[in-house]
């Protein structure tokens, strides 16, 4: 259950409190003097403090508790904290409001409100500390892989692409083909890359095949080589993209363009290692790991008859899925800032055109904006309009002040995703780092 500290010198006051506590299941301890409290809150975990403004009698000024409360503060900053009183001190109220205390509540007090208060405040401290675990250990699960593996300058901060490029570093040391799914321009070049370079042939050739921007007559020729005279125009013989990936990795990248005659020997190549050139019937033996992309259902397409189904579990021992780039929204200002530079930012309105706007050409279109808007800026700072997305991905004015205040949700979330960086987060937000802070005080959200 969780813990409340009740600090007041009238016994009557922390009695009746602790009764309607346990009432409603709720722990408390007791403490008559600010030392005591403070002596209680170095030795035991407590989730909330009620304490008393008053402690000396005939004294009703509130300093002692304003003191108090800052002690706790000092030394808990996290914990939140009602103030009780029976004499209303409306400014000594205000002022520990804007230094974060919880609520205020007069003597006597409305056990339904306190109530409500303490489950809410609870509840929000539980939610709290469960957002700072989960930081925690994303920050150490991504810590470990910038540590343990190259990462090819990879540049994310969504989840969804964190559980992608953990998986793509545990199998990249298994001897055994990938497959990498998901939309064109989504980063699978860049997955396939850290599978490579944390593979036992990572001192290889990386050699990369978009299978489909080879004509389809030609395509074979390409994977496996040509003998003179192999085909039309061909007056020389050629190595394939086997032959320079030898000793190394091959990622062939849209894979559910390769004609079934391909599909088929590049099957035999899988199974065998061995492959003949086009005009040849001399067997050459290779030793290359094979990791393939596709935007294609290749399911649907072995339904069609279009894709071997035999060659489609051959490569898809393991499948590394990457989300578009909507479905990764954390990615999307990380991403842009990082193509971005130094030299030139986003302003809130930018920001909220970017994380608005579908984008359905995924990283290489937010690429292109960003290097587009960076050349069409003169100043340091780049507009909405400036960044030429549909009016649709533009934000609208707010119609007044509390619409543009972001709520505990946005925050929270604004809050995960910059790690808790406060000046990250404001500036998704669009607030300043001082803004924010208060915006987190008023919402309850402890500082990480």
């Amino acid at each position: 259950m969780p813990t409340v500290l009740i600090i007041d010198d009238n016994a009557a006051v922390a009695i009746a409190l602790d009764v309607l506590f346990s009432l409603h299941e709720i722990d408390a301890l007791r403490a008559a003097s600010p030392e005591e409290g403070l002596a209680l809150l170095a030795r035991h975990p407590i989730d909330l403090v009620v304490q008393d403004m008053n402690f000396t009698a005939d004294t009703t000024s509130g300093e002692e508790g304003s003191t108090l409360f800052h002690a706790i503060r000092a030394r808990h900053p996290d914990l939140p904290v009602i103030l009780l009183t029976a004499w209303t001190q409306l400014d000594a109220a205000v002022d520990l409001i804007k230094s974060g205390a919880a609520d205020y509540l007069a003597k006597p007090w409305d056990d339904r409100r306190l109530i409500a208060s303490v489950q809410n405040l609870l509840e929000l401290g539980q939610a709290n500390r469960a957002l700072r675990l989960r930081v925690l250990q994303e920050q150490r699960q991504r810590h470990e892989l910038e540590n343990n593996f190259d990462l090819r300058g990879m540049v994310w901060q969504d989840a969804a692409t964190e559980r992608v490029v953990h998986l793509a570093c545990q199998v990249a040391r298994a001897d055994v083909p990938v497959l990498i799914s998901g939309p064109n321009g989504s980063g699978k070049e860049r997955i396939a890359a850290i599978v490579q370079a944390n593979s036992h042939v990572s001192s290889g050739p990386f050699v990369v095949l978009n299978c489909g921007a080879v004509p389809v007559e030609l395509i074979e020729a390409e994977l496996f080589g040509a003998e003179a005279g192999a085909y039309t125009g061909s007056t020389r013989a050629r190595d394939g993209k086997f032959d320079a990936a030898d000793g190394g990795t091959l990622f062939l990248d849209e894979i559910g363009n390769l004609p079934l005659a391909g599909q088929m020997k590049l099957l035999r190549v899988l199974e065998t290692g061995r492959f003949e050139r086009l005009g040849s019937n001399r067997e050459r033996q290779v030793k290359v790991r094979v990791i393939s992309a596709s935007n294609a259902d290749l399911p649907a397409m072995i339904r069609a008859g279009t894709f071997r189904e035999d060659l489609f579990y051959r490569l898809n021992v393991i499948e590394l899925r990457l989300p578009p780039l909507v479905q990764r929204p954390a990615d999307i200002l990380v991403l842009a800032r990082h193509f971005l530079g130094t030299e030139k930012s986003l302003d809130a309105q930018a920001q909220a055109s970017l994380l608005a706007h579908g984008w359905p050409g995924n990283v290489r279109e937010l690429k292109n904006v960003m290097q587009r808007a960076s050349l069409l800026t003169a100043g340091s700072l780049i507009h909405a309009q400036e960044l030429g997305l549909p009016l649709a991905a533009m934000p609208r004015a707010p119609q007044d002040a509390v619409a543009t205040e972001p709520d505990r949700d946005s925050v929270a979330a604004a809050l995960a995703r910059a790690h808790g960086v406060v000046a990250q987060a404001a500036q998704e937000l669009g607030l300043s780092r001082q803004a924010l802070y208060r915006r987190m005080e008023r919402l309850g959200i402890a500082r990480a």
